[in-house]
């Protein structure tokens, strides 16, 4: 597990943030080999690759509290929770959003209140500095909307502090301006069980009776200024917020019963087992919140396999324990299998004796995932299309991934294996009927693109819409060019796709990144997509990416790229240092771009050899992705084992055509 918060990164410039144990040899062959190796030995009996999922200090701190607002408190795992935290405090006393950002002030009060709850003194020095970071900014009151609702729970600010978000929105037409289908499916599965937690103003046991009194700069009873105001039409949502609060009482009874009636019912229809509502942890931690809120016993089956939901997202060590965001072995799986894939392709080497064993159970495994039938909220804007997608988790079946099924079928139809063109047809089939008007592709929804929704008091993370994107679009567009031939039926949404991505470039030649760090990703992503295309690599889109990924390697041969791009486009494609995955990122997008023979290809190959550790796989120190730019990231814990062996084995390919 990464547990070195290092988060001095951003003020040293360091070569790179792998910390190999050196071999006395750089040999491609056996580099390839050992990756391999250890990659294959990863992989689950079933057939799955599943890697640690972590983001931030947030997931983990709001376990802290869900104990406490339920009064359960298991000791012995808050107090590893507690290490895990307290090993991740930046030297300001801030805790950022991803490894050497800048302080968070919504993440820094979190944890300061699940510091406090697993007993540690508030004098104490790391508290007395995340105080004063918190003071600093402005206070607790000045946190986001999700931390003053649960600040709210804990009665550590009054409810008029939070946005006016009643349970009766279950009751609005689809024509209505605010409608659960115009928002992204997270935000659907996070805000129902908010619906009820702050409509019937939940209330946490919290049996310590623990405050955080000393985090508000105005006593938070007297505070008047919870909500900045953005743009005018946010001015005016501000206005109609306070317009609802005021006329709350007048809502009949019966109305209200049904709205929350209407709601427990959407939660339980959604609830999936023991991969939880929408298959993440808040929405998970609402949901059971919600349930029990409603008068649902704790030992109803529904209420415990919500609970064991949550605690399937743990990872407990000797020393310490966190709680992961969601889990992602679809994903994983059909990365790692692609890796595998350009290994075996190798014309120079025997292939791996375990490895078309180990590619058949993955793909056994993938297809036993297959959505098909199932309901869905997509088909809620396709009703007559049939399914055919996958979910990130074990299990999601309301919620299929277009990235995750493009990724999938792509990697099916790479392998060559049998059996598997049914699959294949059926996800090419679901992808082309989830295209959006403008030829792109959202990652779960089809023209999910009502911005003004932006501006509503609940959306100050900027994170509730889920629209179309370049990296997502061009894996589309990859599966449908790989898959095309005899299949004319998928060309004229994979010309739409090209026509969408070749608006998307950026001015410098790069893409944006929406779902990894950041333009280094989105970039990668495109190249490889248009490699399966029939465009000619002299194209403009090729060359202008090809001049902008070789402007950013830095002097060690790799590329490394900051999350504070998704901040500052000035950094875009820049860093501190090299990392592994993203310098595999740019030499795999280099190679699709016929840049296999350059300079700039050979040094990235040779950076990441050089970092290559003695068990064969890499580690870097950073995290890999956004969950939601600018306000939550994620470190994957398989990117540096995957992508590197992927990057040399394509290149010991390129090298083998000559």
């Amino acid at each position: 597990m990464f547990t070195d918060a290092n988060t001095q990164l951003r003020n040293i410039d360091q070569s790179s943030s792998s910390t190999a144990i050196y071999s006395k040899a750089y040999d491609l062959n056996k580099a390839i080999a050992k990756a391999q190796d250890k990659l294959l030995s990863l992989q689950s009996e079933v057939g799955y690759w599943v890697f640690e999922l972590e983001a931030d200090c947030t997931i983990p701190s709001e376990y802290i509290l869900l104990m406490n607002y339920l009064g359960e408190i298991d000791e012995g795992l808050q107090a590893k929770i507690a290490v895990y935290l307290r090993s991740r405090q930046s030297e300001d006393g801030s805790y950022p959003l991803f490894t050497g950002g800048s302080g968070d002030i919504s993440c820094s009060v979190k944890v300061y209140y699940a510091l406090k709850l697993a007993g540690d003194l508030p004098d104490a020095s790391h508290m007395t500095r995340l105080r004063e970071y918190i003071l600093s900014q402005g206070g607790a009151a000045k946190a986001n909307v999700f931390t003053r609702i649960a600040l709210a729970t804990f009665e550590q600010l009054p409810w008029r502090g939070v946005p006016y978000i009643p349970v009766e929105i279950m009751l609005f037409p689809r024509w209505f301006p605010f409608h659960l289908d115009k928002v992204a499916y997270w935000s659907r599965t996070v805000m129902v069980p908010l619906f009820i937690i702050c409509t019937l103003q939940a209330k946490a046991k919290n049996p310590k009776q623990v405050n955080i009194l000393e985090l508000f700069v105005t006593h938070p009873d007297e505070e008047q200024h919870y909500f900045p105001e953005r743009t005018l039409l946010n001015k005016i949502f501000l206005g109609l917020d306070f317009l609802g609060k005021k006329t709350r009482p007048l809502i009949p009874k019966k109305m209200h019963d049904l709205a929350i009636a209407k709601a427990k019912d959407w939660i339980i229809e959604r609830l999936n087992g023991e991969d939880g509502l929408g298959g993440i942890c808040p929405a998970m931690m609402g949901a059971y919140q919600a349930m029990l809120l409603l008068g649902m016993p704790k030992d109803h089956e529904l209420v415990v396999t919500a609970k064991q939901a949550i605690d399937k997202l743990l990872v407990i060590n000797e020393h310490d324990a966190y709680c992961q965001p969601c889990l992602s072995p679809v994903w994983d799986t059909a990365l790692a299998a692609l890796a595998l894939q350009e290994a075996d392709k190798s014309t120079v080497t025997k292939l791996n004796p375990h490895s078309n064993t180990a590619l058949t159970r993955a793909y056994d495994w993938l297809k036993s995932k297959q959505l098909s039938d199932e309901p869905g909220d997509w088909r809620n804007s396709k009703p007559d299309l049939a399914g055919g997608g996958w979910a990130f988790q074990f299990e999601n079946p309301y919620y299929p991934d277009v990235d995750d099924t493009a990724v999938v079928g792509f990697a099916m139809a790479e392998s060559k294996l049998p059996n598997l063109e049914e699959s294949i047809h059926r996800a090419t089939r679901w992808i082309v009927g989830m295209q959006s008007e403008n030829g792109g592709y959202g990652a779960f929804d089809v023209d999910n693109t009502y911005y003004y929704l932006d501006e509503i008091p609940f959306a100050d993370h900027g994170a509730l819409l889920d629209p179309p994107t370049s990296d997502v679009s061009a894996r589309c567009a990859m599966l449908m060019a790989k898959v095309a031939q005899d299949h004319d039926e998928y060309l004229p949404a994979l010309e739409r796709t090209i026509n969408y991505l070749r608006s998307e470039q950026e001015a410098d030649g790069s893409w944006f990144g929406r779902w990894g760090t950041n333009y280094i990703y989105g970039t990668w992503s495109t190249l490889l997509g248009l490699e399966q295309t029939n465009l000619p690599k002299t194209d403009p889109m090729y060359t202008k990416a090809v001049a902008w990924l070789k402007s950013k390697q830095r002097e060690d041969g790799g590329w490394g790229e900051d999350n504070y791009s998704y901040h500052d486009k000035n950094v875009a494609g820049t860093y501190k240092f090299s990392t592994a995955f993203q310098t595999s990122w740019a030499v795999l997008a280099l190679m699709a771009a016929g840049e296999a023979q350059s300079s700039e290809v050979k040094a990235g190959i040779d950076f990441i050899l050089h970092h290559q550790q003695a068990d064969g796989v890499w580690n870097d120190k950073c995290f890999t992705a956004p969950g939601f730019p600018k306000v939550f990231y994620l470190k994957y814990h398989g990117y540096d084992k995957f992508f590197p062996l992927w990057a040399l084995a394509r290149y010991r390919n390129e090298l083998n055509k000559k």
